[in-house]
């Protein structure tokens, strides 16, 4: 059996070959064969926030828009300032605590660094 690389956009493990792209079953994403072997030569993720910044962890940022959040109802207001923010690589790319909602994630086209 063939080592296939899994999937860039949800990292499954569970891809197959479909002509000469590869697909993901889980997420339905599709790629080129050579587009997945270049973008296992490429380095670490680069965070960006809106503006085009470069994110690094412990940055501070504020958010651009009104964020509704799921659950508990509440919003947080357009120009919320985030401090020590932590990079993680997932869906929601900044974890992080709000001063009156606690800990949460944020996508990084969301907020811009301060």
């Amino acid at each position: 059996m063939s080592a296939l690389p899994p999937c860039p956009k949800c990292n499954s493990e569970f891809t197959y070959e479909d002509g000469s792209n590869l697909v993901c079953p889980e997420c339905a994403h599709e790629w080129s064969a050579q587009e997945g072997a270049a973008a296992a030569d490429e380095g670490p993720k680069v965070y960006r926030d809106a503006a085009g910044n470069v994110l690094q962890d412990g940055d501070t940022v504020s958010v651009i828009k009104d964020l509704k959040l799921k659950g508990s109802g509440g919003t947080v207001k357009m120009g919320t300032k985030v401090k020590n923010i932590r990079l993680v690589n997932s869906d929601h790319d900044i974890d992080c605590k709000i001063d009156g909602f606690g800990a949460m994630s944020l996508k990084s086209e969301f907020v811009k660094k301060v």
